[in-house]
């Protein structure tokens, strides 16, 4: 297949095309599928492609739509379902936890729900407490669900087409920023979630950084910003949080001896919490600083431009606890750099055009 460069919006649209002429049985449906918008364009052109059979909106009935795609999934019909917001999701939980998660493990493997749910977290716009929580942690909580939170346009495409035909149901989570985001995408043959947990995207030797989603975007520019001053951070990309292989992780720290975490969710009981613990357990002699976690407040998310503006951690805020972990106390020149940026705190750049 031909390489090229796209935006991570048209990476998942790309996906789903390539997923539903692979099965021709497999919907696509839930909130806002078939709008103007179409969920930052990531289901543009779906239903005149494949016919309003397979792509279709439907009421605002979060529980109800679950409902249908995991009988449907019973029926062998496979479904990628969209509640747009995380949060439109909690109305659905009892489908999801009780029924979706539960089904492969109560009917002793001889049945399976494959259905993907596309779930959209983060800032922005004044969305406020109730439309941009990051909630990735509670669905991590729950077995027999796998969860996914793709990071930039490649590993979007791969593990999306991966979820969709993987046998049990799978909570794929994009942060709403991503979306405009581009790279170039090279397309493969076969697709395995097991086989794209995480990825090293900097090498290091002076302090191990492990990130997600948005976060490692904002990571990425602070660690290349950073070896300008001789300062190696080892960054680490993790691209599913369940199931996770620690190994990349425990390797990375018992070289450089100090981690970093960095969690779009909220500080308390987040996953990122989940791994400093292990690395705790399983590694604690190697640690030469005790690791630290930057993670949202534990306060519902503000929505005015004024209470936003100090709410969410910035790349100087990333800078200040590497400087904790690696004795560094001179001011170093990337924190001069990032704080000269102009630009709005609610939007990623000055090139973002939306959709909210």
């Amino acid at each position: 297949m031909p390489n090229k460069i796209i935006t991570f919006a048209e990476s998942v649209n790309e996906a789903l095309i390539y997923s539903l002429k692979k099965d021709k049985n497999m919907i696509c449906y839930g909130l806002g599928t078939t709008d103007p918008k179409n969920i930052f364009s990531t289901t543009k052109n779906l239903e005149s492609l494949f016919g309003s059979d397979r792509i279709f909106d439907v009421p605002t009935s979060e529980n109800a739509l679950t409902g249908i795609s995991i009988g449907a999934a019973l029926n062998k019909v496979r479904s990628v379902v969209s509640h747009q917001r995380v949060d439109f999701a909690l109305l659905a939980m009892d489908q999801i936890i009780n029924s979706a998660a539960k089904w492969h493990y109560m009917f002793g493997s001889n049945s399976s729900v494959p259905i993907t749910i596309r779930l959209i977290i983060g800032r922005g716009w004044g969305q406020g407490p109730t439309h941009s929580q990051s909630l990735q942690s509670l669905f991590v909580n729950i077995p027999g669900l796998k969860v996914v939170v793709p990071s930039n346009p490649q590993n979007c495409y791969d593990l999306l087409v991966a979820s969709i035909f993987d046998p049990n149901p799978v909570i794929f989570i994009e942060h709403r920023w991503l979306h405009n985001i581009s790279s170039k995408v090279i397309k493969k043959k076969k697709y395995n979630l097991n086989q794209n947990t995480l990825k090293i995207l900097s090498k290091g030797k002076d302090l191990t950084i492990v990130s997600m989603s948005f976060a490692t975007v904002e990571s990425l520019h602070v660690v290349n910003k950073l070896k300008e001053e001789g300062i190696y951070c080892e960054l680490i990309d993790i691209n599913v949080l369940k199931p996770l292989k620690y190994e990349k992780i425990i390797n990375s720290v018992k070289k450089t001896g100090r981690l970093l975490v960095i969690d779009t969710d909220t500080n308390i009981c987040g996953f990122g919490s989940e791994i400093i613990s292990v690395i705790s357990q399983k590694i604690f002699k190697y640690l030469k600083k005790s690791p630290i976690k930057l993670a949202m407040p534990d306060v519902p998310v503000p929505t005015s431009y004024g209470l936003t503006k100090d709410f969410y951690y910035s790349k100087n805020e990333i800078i200040k606890k590497i400087k904790i972990l690696i004795d560094c106390k001179k001011i170093l020149l990337a924190e001069s750099f990032f704080k000269k940026q102009k630009g709005f705190h609610d939007v990623p750049g000055t090139w973002f055009n939306g959709p909210f």
